[in-house]
């Protein structure tokens, strides 16, 4: 009795078994966390079968205690106020310590805001089960897998348990939406600060990958470079190949024809589509540009003000504060390349923010913008439109 209490039902196990133990329990939470909530419930990218979406509900139960519609509602709210005041996590507003420091408690404020729970939470499960057990009991599953950690391991459950419990804190609260949203590079020119943290998406499931997935909210996938690897993706197609998923929406691959000599329909929904896609190509296109004339102005400006100009030329004028665009048309006004470039890329955005505007007159602004960027005489502005009138 003394023996089985000491090592559990499992027994003694060396030091790496007890490591591997702890990593498998924390891949199947982080994998419940991006399959079911994030994919599943919160953007309904894919749908799930029976099996598995109860599977994924009842460990997220056992090991984080997250109620379905409130993971699910914050974090729609995060994506239709993101880097706002009413983001709920956005290290952008908050600090990136108090987002990666504090990350669990920013979620639980969030969870007590019925408001948002009301009109972001629809769609999550209200069977039985959740009303009579996950919701109103939420703490419970937790104590239970202590008990279970203990039963199987021994003392040493215990320590297994506790990194359960840090695991979501730490990698989802903090990483993701900490450091996600503030260092890390960037695939997408998308509205928000959202990077991706590392191209390999093995440890949290493929969440490391944060710019790809603000750039398409609703993809199954967030992997989109060759390099890039997202293992919650390669677990969705394992599902999908023997019936337990159905994947319903993946990101847009860029794919381009010969350019045209008059844009029609199809390229002004190409480029539509294809809108993040657009603003990088553009962003690197002109790069070279930028650095040139800020250089020819950089002994007017203060110490350290090209690097935030640089930041500011590939942001919408509407990202700006009323300070910044001030000193940004101080710098514009001293050259003609910078301005014109700069101009050329707040019109280029429009053809995708102006929803009262017809296909038509969306067609003819783009025409238009693609032959007073070919007129320009700017030789960087002159490839990108040549790459604009290619998109397929």
């Amino acid at each position: 009795m003394m023996e089985l209490i000491a090592n559990g039902l499992v027994g003694h196990l060396p030091w790496y078994g007890y490591v591997l133990v702890a990593l498998a329990f924390t891949h199947i939470t982080i994998a419940g966390v991006t399959i079911y909530l994030h994919r599943h419930q919160a953007h309904r990218a894919l749908e799930l079968h029976a099996i598995p979406s109860h599977f994924f509900r009842f460990w997220l139960w056992l090991t984080t205690g997250m109620i379905t519609k409130e993971w699910a509602a914050i974090h729609r709210k995060h994506h239709a106020k993101c880097e706002t005041a009413e983001d709920p996590h956005s290290p952008q507003v908050l600090g990136i310590k108090k987002v990666f420091f504090e990350g669990a408690e920013l979620y639980r404020a969030a969870r007590k805001q019925r408001d948002t729970m009301n009109k972001y939470g629809s769609g999550t499960p209200e069977d039985w089960i959740e009303h009579k057990l996950y919701t109103p009991h939420s703490g419970l599953g937790i104590y239970l897998m202590l008990a279970v950690n203990l039963i199987l391991f021994g003392p040493i459950g215990l320590t297994i348990w506790a990194v359960q419990m840090a695991w979501i804190p730490v990698t989802a609260a903090g990483i993701i939406n900490g450091i996600g949203h503030y260092w890390g590079y960037r695939n997408f020119t998308c509205e928000d600060a959202s990077t991706n943290v590392f191209p390999w998406g093995i440890l949290i499931g493929g969440e490391e990958l944060h710019n790809n997935h603000h750039a398409y909210g609703s993809s199954a996938k967030l992997s989109n470079k060759w390099f890039e690897f997202d293992i919650g993706w390669f677990y969705i197609r394992t599902m999908e190949i023997v019936g337990l998923a159905k994947v319903k929406k993946i990101a847009p691959t860029a794919k381009f024809n010969t350019a045209k000599q008059v844009c029609d329909h199809d390229l002004l929904n190409a480029v539509i589509t294809h809108r993040y896609d657009v603003l990088t190509r553009y962003a690197r296109t002109v790069k070279a540009t930028y650095g040139v004339e800020l250089d020819k102005i950089a002994s007017s400006l203060p110490n350290g003000k090209i690097e935030k100009l640089k930041s500011w030329l590939h942001l919408d004028a509407a990202d700006l504060g009323d300070a910044e665009k001030t000193k940004l048309a101080e710098v514009l006004k001293q050259s003609h390349a910078l301005n014109t470039i700069y101009t050329m890329r707040q019109e280029l955005s429009q053809l995708w923010a102006r929803s009262n505007a017809s296909k038509e007159q969306l067609l003819k602004q783009l025409q238009d913008w693609c032959h007073r960027a070919e007129s320009s005489g700017i030789s960087s502005l002159q490839t990108f439109s040549h790459k604009l009138r290619s998109y397929a």
